[in-house]
């Protein structure tokens, strides 16, 4: 029995070196095969062909010098646009949709990097099996005449009426494909890649969220400006209207100048509910902004005057900074080198692939002994599968990713040339703009003279009190176009800063959605890297 003892625990000892060992080094393998993922870092570099297309400098541009759009509408000096902005961000239903679709691409990139990893699962099985005698294995039994054979014992030993066994197991299957060829690492990749460029769509949607706001909010202004001053235009018009009645009556004007005078004041009359309505729905559009139904949107927004324009210009920068600078051109990169990614991915899909599966644990046919350390078993497989026919289904796969690549490397090309014109139309009419503002106030200040001079001619009696009425009249028109004229030229630097892109604010991706290895870095001091 000694000698049988030692004879069995031999080839066990080898079975479990056998089986462990290779199953010990696949783990080892793929941990030291695969690399630690990452995200990308940056957008691509651009391509020769539209890097070859840029400008070296934009030709309208109003000054040379580093753009710096951080919070660039406190210029404005306004604490009102202050805090509509500061309400817009915290509560607009467009950032929550692109807050919640980076997170799921940031849920998808981990999806992506857990497939290079092998796969661990833990199991535990009760296997019961109960049979009749005179059927299945009972019948082969009593077939081979096992009562027979046992001779003078047979009648100490019956077969049951059934046979039945109970067997529990414990055990721990693994499951790794060995990524050679670079498939799923290269998937990953594309995932992150993806996950960046939802990243810049989320500060392009946050500038348009912005964008909207401050165009909302100047129009709301200019629209109350410009109401409040038409209806005092109707009172100096229906003054105007009387005086011009009473020359007529004492035979001193024609009708013609009356007629004039009336449908002046008709025409300034109806144009007032259509301000009105443009007021309505550009309140209506602030709202949705703010997040919905405001009640407090009167309050929120008081009758205060037009920010005076920032007599500062802004600085351009070189047409290179777009690439990195807005948004848009950023996401188109990302996607670009996604597409990339995914072109080798689906090359390696050609190539034969190998997966290893095995699974080591304990079993037994009493409870009670399952946790003996002798009832182990284990078991090791290795698939080498090589694509042979498949209906050119794997090639076709390859030549849809390059032509995805080819239409995204186009939609990049195109985002970068747009990005500069942009920019030069919105530096053009920024400075256009300037101009025009500038000749309305220098003929507001001709009009306060004029004014003036027909207020003192009237008061001292030598002027009448139809010129005085004509001057004011005048003076309200001008002012009127003047608030639509810093409306505009608001409106023209707010197109500036959004066709230059940058971050417009300090945190322009919300907490929790940066990937732990880029806030890592982020936090990392001067010079050191982070694993």
């Amino acid at each position: 029995m000694v000698s049988r003892a030692r004879r069995s625990s031999t080839p066990t000892a080898a079975i479990r070196c056998a089986v462990l060992l290779p199953l010990a080094g696949c783990l080892s393998t793929a941990c030291a095969f695969v690399p630690e993922p990452s995200l990308p870092e940056a957008a691509p570099d651009p391509l020769p062909p539209v890097a070859d297309t840029l400008p070296d400098g934009f030709s309208a541009s109003l000054q040379a010098g580093e753009y710096e759009p951080l919070e660039w509408w406190r210029a404005f000096a306004d604490p009102v646009l202050d805090e509509v902005i500061d309400a817009a961000l915290a509560s607009n239903f467009d950032m929550a949709v692109a807050v919640a679709r980076v997170q799921q691409a940031r849920e998808t990139a981990r999806l992506a990097r857990a497939a290079v990893f092998p796969v661990v699962g833990a199991r535990a099985s009760v296997d019961d099996f109960s049979s009749p005698t005179n059927a299945g294995i009972g019948a082969q039994l009593q077939e081979l005449g096992l009562e027979e054979a046992l001779g003078d014992t047979a009648d100490d030993f019956t077969l049951p009426d059934r046979l039945g066994l109970t067997t529990y197991a414990l055990s721990a299957d693994v499951a790794y494909e060995l990524d050679f060829w670079g498939r799923a690492r290269n998937e990953q990749l594309a995932a992150g890649a993806d996950y960046l460029a939802s990243e810049s769509d989320l500060r392009a949607v946050r500038i348009g969220i912005l964008a909207e706001t401050i165009a909302a909010y100047f129009e709301i202004v200019d629209l109350r400006q410009r109401i409040a001053l038409a209806r005092e235009t109707v009172q100096v018009l229906l003054e105007r209207e009387a005086v011009a009645a009473a020359r007529y009556d004492r035979g001193l004007d024609d009708s013609l100048a009356l007629y004039r005078v009336r449908q002046e004041l008709r025409d300034t009359q109806a144009g007032l509910p259509q301000l009105e309505n443009r007021l309505a729905a550009a309140e209506g559009r602030l709202a949705v902004l703010l997040g919905g139904y405001r009640e407090d949107l009167q309050t929120l927004l008081p009758d205060t005057p037009a920010p005076a324009p920032p007599p500062d210009p802004v600085p351009a920068g070189v047409p290179a900074d777009l690439l990195f600078q807005r948004p848009d051109v950023r996401a188109a990169g990302h996607r670009l080198e996604a597409a990339g990614y995914a072109i080798e991915a689906r090359r390696a899909e050609l190539l034969p692939s190998l997966s290893l599966s095995g699974s080591i644990g304990l079993q037994t046919s009493d409870i009670a002994g399952l946790l003996n350390v002798h009832q182990w078993f284990a078991n090791l497989a290795a698939d080498l599968l090589a694509p042979v026919f498949d209906g050119g289904r794997l090639r076709t796969r390859v030549a849809l990713a390059e032509a995805r690549f080819n239409e995204l490397a186009a939609a990049y090309g195109r985002t970068v040339v747009t990005a500069v014109s942009e920019v030069e139309a919105a530096l053009a009419g920024l400075e256009n703009e300037g101009r025009r503002h500038a000749f309305l106030v220098s003929r507001r200040d001709e009009a306060q003279a004029t004014l003036d001079l027909r207020s003192e001619r009237y008061t001292s009696g030598i002027g009448g009190y139809a010129d005085f009425l004509d001057a004011l009249r005048a003076f309200l028109n001008v002012e009127s176009a003047l608030a639509g004229a810093g409306r505009d030229l608001a409106l023209a630097r707010l197109a500036v800063h959004r066709a230059l892109g940058g971050a417009w604010v300090a945190s322009d991706v919300p907490d929790g959605l940066l990937p732990a290895s880029r806030a890592d870095r982020a936090e990392a001091p001067a010079g050191q890297g982070v694993e």
